[in-house]
């Protein structure tokens, strides 16, 4: 995940602990990054006007002040279960990290009475899934989608091939189980489809998208379709 988005699940993460906290160590654990590095983001909450707390010491740590979390949300267990559901079947789709604070930040607002159903009724839904890609290649793939940068990959072909490409990134896209980052390669000069969990790595360049739209990808499956907020 990009450095809005850690802070994000950071909050997020404070407001999940209580009056307890969270270590610095703990919480760089938990994102995958330094202990300096998690302490200039708790710098940059205290910034923004989040009202993190710190208490210094052995047992000290880091947490949100009680009172600044959303108000409660209505949903029904079965709903919640269901966003629940959606998050753990996908552990490879694209902005799975926002996707799952998101739904985290919600289930945390919930009345007491509505989460401990939901948590009963989540414990009669098992998911098996293929281990997902690394985060740090998903997280390189969003932010350039997001950005529309071009991102340079090292891709491991079906006969065992590597090659290093840069790639526009025009969409992702799910099919026979698996997603793909869709992309005009600099290397071939045409469209191409890569297969996400092939990507060994990925780094994003400064190097802006020359413009390449969903159009040129073709039409898609007449079973596929693009995802819609308004649900559609």
């Amino acid at each position: 995940m990009n450095r809005a988005e850690r802070l994000h699940a950071l909050s997020d993460s404070l407001r999940r602990s209580g009056s307890r906290g969270r270590s610095a160590e703990g919480l760089a654990a938990e994102f995958e990054v330094s202990v300096r590095t998690i302490k200039r983001d708790l710098a940059a909450l205290e910034r923004s006007g989040e009202a993190v707390w710190s208490r210094p010491g052995p047992g000290g740590g880091y947490g949100m002040i009680t009172g600044t979390t959303l108000p409660p949300i209505t949903l029904s267990p079965a709903q919640a279960v269901a966003l629940l559901t959606a998050v753990s079947a996908a552990t490879d789709a694209p902005y799975v990290d926002s996707e799952s604070a998101g739904v985290r930040k919600i289930l945390d607002v919930l009345d007491p009475v509505t989460k401990a159903r939901a948590v009963m009724l989540a414990e009669r839904v098992w998911v098996n899934h293929a281990p997902p890609a690394p985060r740090t290649v998903r997280s390189a793939l969003e932010e350039a989608m997001t950005s529309q940068r071009v991102v340079r990959i090292e891709y491991l072909a079906k006969d065992g091939s590597k090659t290093n490409r840069d790639v526009e990134p025009v969409l992702f896209a799910s099919a026979n189980d698996q997603w793909h980052l869709v992309g005009w390669c600099r290397l071939r000069d045409a469209m191409r489809w890569f297969t996400v969990s092939r990507i060994e790595r990925a780094s994003v360049t400064t190097l802006p998208c020359s413009g390449h739209g969903v159009d040129e990808v073709g039409e898609p499956p007449t079973t596929a379709r693009a995802v819609h907020g308004s649900g559609r």
